[in-house]
């Protein structure tokens, strides 16, 4: 199989679905090949692809390396998914896509920091952070603070799930709309 062939097949027909081409790997021996495509884009709402545009691209990409010869003649699985909360957050698109979520951050000669992406842009990211209460002040433990980070600066970054229970009214609401 050709990589860089089916790479501008891919490429294509996502920009033709309004979506992006972060990876495409073919991997496998030489009776069978699986090639793995991961998608972005900003979708609706500046947050990332929605299920259903990459089901629809998913679906001509098919067809289309279905029909092309630099497939070759062995069979493959084509995988495709986005890029998901695991993949760590490499551009500033990345950060942008994120806003509103808990990320720890790995930076070049500080300690590691996990804080909720509140702005970003093409240099830098502010993070809302929880820090300790100062010695012998009274109130809560922790209090929070927003720290300017330079993007240049990070050597990982990675969105943290978040794993909370709705609270009752939230429900409430939700069901409403």
């Amino acid at each position: 199989m050709q990589a860089d062939k089916l790479s501008v097949i891919v490429r294509q027909i996502l920009t033709d679905h309004e979506l992006e081409l972060e990876s495409l790997d073919i991997v496998g021996g030489s009776r069978h090949a699986v090639v793995r495509v991961i998608v972005d884009g900003d979708g609706p709402e500046g947050r990332g692809p929605l299920l259903d545009d990459i089901t629809r691209a998913s679906q001509e990409i098919s067809r289309a390396l279905d029909d092309e010869p630099a497939t070759g003649s062995r069979p493959y699985t084509l995988e495709i998914s986005s890029r998901g909360v695991t993949r760590p957050l490499t551009e500033p698109k990345h950060w942008r896509r994120n806003i509103g979520r808990l990320v720890r951050v790995e930076r070049d000669g500080e300690e590691s920091l996990t804080g909720r992406i509140l702005e970003t842009d093409d240099s830098s990211a502010t993070l809302e952070v929880q820090v300790p209460r100062p010695k012998g002040a009274k109130g809560p433990k922790t209090t929070t603070q927003n720290i300017t980070i330079d993007l240049g600066d990070v050597r990982k970054a990675v969105i943290q799930v978040e794993l909370t229970k709705m609270r009752a009214e939230d429900t409430t609401e939700e069901l409403e709309d």
